[in-house]
Order: C-alpha cells, then structure tokens, then sequence
C-alpha cells in the first residue's frame, strides 16, 4: 500500500474541489462533499492539525482516487 502524505483537512477539500467536489453542507468541523455522479466523502477540518493517514486513505478509497490523482 502506497504511502499517503500528511496534509491538512482544508487542502484536501480544495483538493477534491478542483475535481467537481462540491461542500454540500458542513456539519461542525466536518465538510460533506459531493459529486454530480454521485461520490460522495465527509473531510474533518480541524484548523492546522493534519488528516490521520488512515482517514485520508478511507476518504481516498470512498472517492476512487489516489494521492496523485487528487494532486497531494
């Protein structure tokens, strides 16, 4: 398995904004994001502190895309 980077909640919204993510809705700290087919993934943003490696690789698997693809 791939090693994933350490990054921080907001980069990887805007991350998956870029690639037709919308915010539909932030519910706390937590931005639930869509897609127009369908794909959809919850983002903890936690000001500065970074997304645990194993949320970000759970958020990379419910979506279909790796870290390269995602741009991170």
């Amino acid at each position: 398995m791939p090693s994933v980077p350490s990054v921080r909640g907001i980069r990887v919204v805007r991350a998956l904004e870029l690639h037709g993510f919308k915010v539909a809705r932030v519910n706390g700290s937590h931005h639930i994001t869509r897609h127009p087919d369908g794909r959809g993934t919850t983002v903890p943003v936690h000001g500065a502190r970074d997304l645990a490696k194993g949320t970000l690789r759970g958020i990379l698997n419910e979506i279909g895309l790796t870290t390269d693809e995602l741009g991170l």
